[in-house]
């Protein structure tokens, strides 16, 4: 996976617009990553730049991405330079992953003065460089000493050069006999990989589709190139070059069977068959925004959650050892009624036991026929000693049977609970989700209460959205939103949702004294099947009723309730869908 320079190229085309605009904000959200958030008539964007060796991209973004509370050097060092700057357009070499940013700024004098931020967009060695009107540099976002290179230096008062580049073909301008001649040189090998080479700007993705077209899937060496497969290539390859000069691209992303984003690409890929899962986009920007988005918001939350999760993994190992214990000593209570037993027969045949006998033979006529039975004696006790013992062991056992089937059932509850509590912590995207999860373990007395400094957080409100025919449904961030939303915000004619037997979000849809549709029903039922464990299942049972029938026990965990007079629908999650009913999306 990697940011091509093709595709950098479409992502140029739709900057374009943003010649004119006049920077408003600057903040750098990670160690990597700039923000600039760009004014211009009729409305404002925010431009993402970030350097990390597997995310390095240039795009608009409508991601929430936090803002740290202290800016770093070099964000500091971006606003006192380029804060205010007129963007006077973008340059891009050829298909080079270079974007360069010439803006207009004021210096400390008050003189116009030229400034051009560099964005190198190649992996491991990608980086973000302000360089000044002279083309020296004046800082950059990774400085490269000596030792880390002697090919390039990147620091500050040193004059900016362009990385090497090769010389090779723009798929848009060579011919036929180009790539036939530059496919000569190569007598062995893969051929997508010699693609690669051959081209400039173009992914191994790209390069396999390619092949995988004119090689029709069969496994095939350079050296087996034959008239077909050659004129098979040069038209996908010219196929590919008519779509990105007529501006029709096909934006495409791959995601895995988990719904994880593994590639992209601005052509519609096959190669993989039913593998991976491909979802088209409307544009080069919003393919990098949601594919960068939806993986790097997933690794950010693990790596600054890790401790949450550790625990909550934890304590359902334990819940669950618990639980299988207690079920193997509620096993061991069924022997009780054998118990209870023993002491009847034993007490009624009491007369033919003396003191130090060790067993008895009695006859049972609680069964049809009396069959024998022999009972165990303590030769220690008197025979009145060891019916009271029969009969003091099934009084234990019925009191354990009655015990553990109330530590099983609060058991089973803290489970259902803590695997609550973890489903939130996985579809959490902000510091502020997390923040909430911890009060909430906080108060339940899993974790300590941490301190915090100054006021504390503001609650978030629910998630918005609104049904295509306009009924708007509310889903909780977490089990404390969940009941706030359920038991404090819902009237008692809108209706909650749930999915059955699986953990998720409690969903209100706000009728507002309206009939619900159909499709209301449906939609806000697909997003409680979204927002639950089962997002990645094809058929999620989720139950619905008015609020008015939704009640919360007395003691009962966050989120926990009960509920009656509910319905059941089968409904498929579908990100696309979620994504438009999302109000202020």
């Amino acid at each position: 996976m990697a940011l091509d320079g093709a595709f950098l190229s479409l992502v140029k085309k739709e900057l374009d617009f943003l010649a004119g605009s006049r920077v408003d904000k600057i903040y750098q959200p990670s160690r990597e990553q700039i923000i600039i958030g760009l004014r211009y008539k009729g409305g404002s964007s925010r431009l993402l730049l970030s350097a990390s060796a597997d995310s390095a991209r240039v795009h608009i973004t409508a991601a929430d991405i936090d803002n740290p509370a202290v800016p770093p050097m070099f964000c500091m060092l971006m606003r006192k330079h380029l804060s205010g700057a007129k963007l006077l357009g973008i340059r891009q070499d050829g298909f080079e992953r270079i974007l360069s940013f010439d803006f207009e700024c004021t210096n400390e004098l008050g003189d116009i003065v030229g400034m051009t931020l560099v964005c190198e967009i190649m992996g491991k060695y990608s980086n973000i460089i302000l360089v000044n009107r002279d083309g020296f540099i004046v800082d950059s976002i990774k400085r490269v000493d000596a030792g880390m290179s002697r090919a390039r230096l990147v620091l500050p008062k040193m004059k900016y050069e362009l990385p090497p580049r090769d010389s090779r073909l723009m798929f848009t301008r060579a011919t036929a006999e180009d790539i036939a001649d530059a496919l000569s040189e190569y007598r062995s090998g893969d051929i997508s990989k010699a693609l690669v080479k051959i081209f400039e700007g173009i992914s191994p993705v790209v390069a396999r589709e390619w092949v995988f077209y004119a090689t029709r899937g069969i496994d095939t060496d350079i050296s087996q190139i034959d008239e077909n497969i050659l004129s098979r290539l040069v038209f996908r390859i010219k196929q590919t070059a008519e779509q990105f000069e007529n501006g029709k691209p096909c934006y495409t992303v791959l995601k895995n069977r988990e719904n994880i984003p593994k590639d992209f690409s601005f052509i519609n890929i096959t190669q993989y068959g039913t593998i991976m899962i491909t979802q088209s986009a409307e544009s080069a920007c919003g393919t990098l925004d949601y594919f960068y988005e939806a993986r790097d918001t997933e690794s950010r939350i693990r790596q600054r959650a890790n401790d949450l999760f550790k625990l909550l993994i934890g304590l359902t190992e334990r819940i669950s050892k618990r639980i299988s214990n207690q079920r193997s000593e509620l096993a061991e209570s069924e022997k009780k009624e054998y118990s209870k037993l023993m002491g009847d027969l034993l007490s009624a045949n009491i007369y033919k036991v003396q003191k130090g006998d060790r067993s008895v033979i009695v006859e049972n006529f609680y069964e049809d026929g009396c069959p024998q039975v022999t009972i165990e004696l303590d030769e220690r006790l008197t025979p009145p000693q060891n019916v009271q013992k029969y009969y003091h062991e099934y009084k234990k056992l019925v009191t354990a049977e009655r015990i553990l089937a109330e530590q099983i059932s609060k058991s089973s509850e803290e489970l259902v609970y803590i695997e609550s509590v973890f489903d939130s912590l996985t579809r959490a995207r902000t510091d502020l989700d997390i923040i909430e999860l911890r009060t909430e373990l906080a108060e339940q007395g899993y974790i300590r209460s941490a301190k915090t400094k100054g006021k504390p957080p503001k609650e978030q409100p629910p998630l918005r959205f609104r049904t295509s025919d306009g009924f708007s449904v509310a889903v909780g961030r977490n089990n404390r939103q969940n009941d706030r939303l359920t038991l404090k915000t819902a009237g008692k004619s809108d209706i909650w949702f749930h999915t059955h037997d699986i953990t998720g979000s409690h969903v209100i849809l706000f009728t507002e004294g309206r009939e619900p549709s159909d499709t209301a029903i449906r939609e806000a039922a697909m997003l409680a099947a979204y927002h639950s464990r089962g997002k990645n299942s094809s058929q999620v049972p989720v139950d619905y009723t008015q609020a008015k029938f939704v009640k919360k026990p007395g003691g009962a965990k966050p989120g926990m309730v009960i509920f009656t007079n509910n319905s059941t629908v089968y409904v498929k999650p579908d990100e696309e869908t979620v994504n438009k009913l999302r109000e202020g999306k």
